[in-house]
């Protein structure tokens, strides 16, 4: 059956009502679509493809539809509920061809795959609210991330784009996400949105506009601006779109359209199947010594593709000897177990399962204490930089010639004792030696202003001490453990 049959047959329930405008020619999706390329990757993911859970699940709904129905909408709805969605965004929600294109695309052509993503929000959204409110930026750039991503952290572009907010090598580096032989941060879910939101709000800056800042993540602020030449000097998305690359002229109608899916999934008889893991069943754990996935699977019982899943950061499934602590992302259960076992692969230092390549690895210098180095992550302080390597704030500013305690994000800093020093290295303190603080959250608390609250704690810090207590959320009245700093 044609497609033009296809929506007519759907449409049948609807025939005194007028038709939904179809997208001219040139709006029409093709597999190279960017947005469609990106769907269609999620789709290949080996969890998706092997899922139990299917679209079947939507058995019951409000409007009593039977799973396979595709409900048929005018243009009349569609338009009224964009307008509705725009009255409360500071984004223009605009409703035209290049937006019914990529309605059709989530709601029609895609529905299952649209349900998938619905499910995984549950687990990276949390991420992003926190991020975008610390950031005081529009929440709706959360969906910023389906267009880009299908919201799949392991996605990567055929232009070389990486990860959940799509960053080419070039701009992740910009804003602080390391890439080399073992390691590519663009994966790491909260390191790459902490990066998107800077570049955001660098882009918006540029334009104080968000559709115009939309389009420039995406193709970058150079070609936006000759758009803007070619048009006559306008600064308005809608009037500047002809100009624009063509894999750009989709970005924002495609954005449009995510945040109409969202809103109004069930009016279309879409609901989200439920991803592996919720981000209430995910816990993380700081490592800083060489440490290989396919072990930790063996000893925890945590499935290895699932392992790998949850850190593409780690190219070849192995987390090198690094100069600074790394986050792993482990299913609850199974960070339970690692940090029950965690002498065990601290000190049992298991070859890779993926070695690099001889001339690779020959190249890489040793890496003693006396010549260790640490690269400061937005919200650290010498504090909780002198605790992870088990060093005094004294000895660090001393190393490093700080004259104050203030340091920045970037920054690198001298961790281990100059040779010919006659301290030996101490080892890090045990943890559960240390006095622990007890903070009682308030109505309106975040972990960001918590952490804030407390000089030296960041938000990991938060969340690795209080991981049974945060399960089920933030909510007023939790009693919080909070370690200072040492030093």
């Amino acid at each position: 059956m044609s497609f033009l049959l296809r929506r007519l047959f759907w449409a049948l329930p609807f025939l005194a009502q007028p038709a939904v405008a179809q997208p001219d020619e040139s709006v029409r999706l093709t597999p190279d679509d960017p947005v469609v390329q990106r769907l269609d990757d999620l789709a290949q993911l080996p969890w998706i493809k092997h899922s139990t859970f299917t679209t079947d699940t939507a058995h019951h709904n409000v409007h009593g539809f039977p799973a396979s129905h595709i409900p048929a909408w005018t243009e009349r709805d569609l338009r009224q509920r964009l307008e509705a969605l725009d009255a409360a965004t500071p984004f223009a929600l605009t409703y035209n061809a290049p937006v019914q294109a990529y309605l059709d695309l989530y709601t029609i052509r895609k529905r299952e795959l649209s349900s998938r993503m619905l499910g995984l929000a549950e687990l990276y959204f949390p991420v992003f609210e926190e991020a975008l409110d610390r950031h005081k930026m529009p929440m709706e750039l959360k969906y910023l991330a389906v267009v880009e991503s299908a919201l799949n952290p392991a996605a990567r572009s055929r232009a070389g784009a990486v990860g959940l907010w799509q960053f080419m090598l070039a701009t992740g580096k910009m804003y602080g996400l390391d890439v080399d032989s073992y390691i590519d941060e663009r994966h790491d879910v909260y390191l790459s949105t902490e990066a998107a939101c800077k570049y955001l709000k660098y882009l918006y800056g540029l334009y104080d506009n968000w559709e115009m800042a939309l389009a420039a993540y995406n193709c970058g602020p150079g070609n936006v601006n000759k758009a803007i030449r070619r048009s006559g000097g306008y600064k308005d998305y809608w009037k500047i779109y002809e100009h624009l690359p063509r894999e750009t002229r989709g970005y924002v109608p495609a954005f449009i359209a995510v945040n109409y899916l969202f809103a109004h999934h069930a009016d279309h008889n879409l609901y989200p199947i439920a991803p592996t893991y919720c981000a209430y069943e995910v816990d993380t754990v700081q490592v800083c010594y060489r440490l290989d996935l396919q072990s930790v699977a063996k000893l925890t019982g945590a499935p290895f593709a699932e392992l790998q899943a949850l850190n593409p950061t780690f190219k070849l499934g192995v987390v090198p000897d690094i100069q600074q602590p790394m986050t792993i992302y482990l299913p609850r259960d199974a960070a339970g177990v690692f940090v029950a076992n965690e002498d065990h692969f601290r000190y049992t230092a298991p070859a890779p399962a993926t070695p690099l390549p001889a001339a690779v690895a020959a190249a890489e210098p040793p890496k003693s204490a006396s010549s260790r180095t640490h690269t400061v992550r937005s919200g650290e302080s010498l504090g909780t930089i002198a605790r992870k390597y088990g060093v005094s704030v004294s000895e660090l500013k001393r190393w490093n010639g700080l004259r104050s305690d203030r340091i920045r994000a970037g920054q690198k800093l001298k961790v281990g004792r100059p040779q010919g020093s006659t301290s030996a290295q101490q080892p890090a303190p045990d943890r559960s030696a240390e006095p622990v603080l007890y903070y009682t959250v308030q109505p309106g608390d975040t972990l960001w202003n918590i952490a804030q609250r407390h000089p030296g704690v960041t938000v990991e810090d938060l969340r690795r001490l209080n991981a049974d207590d945060l399960r089920n959320g933030l909510k007023p009245g939790l009693k919080l453990k909070v370690v200072p700093p040492r030093g």
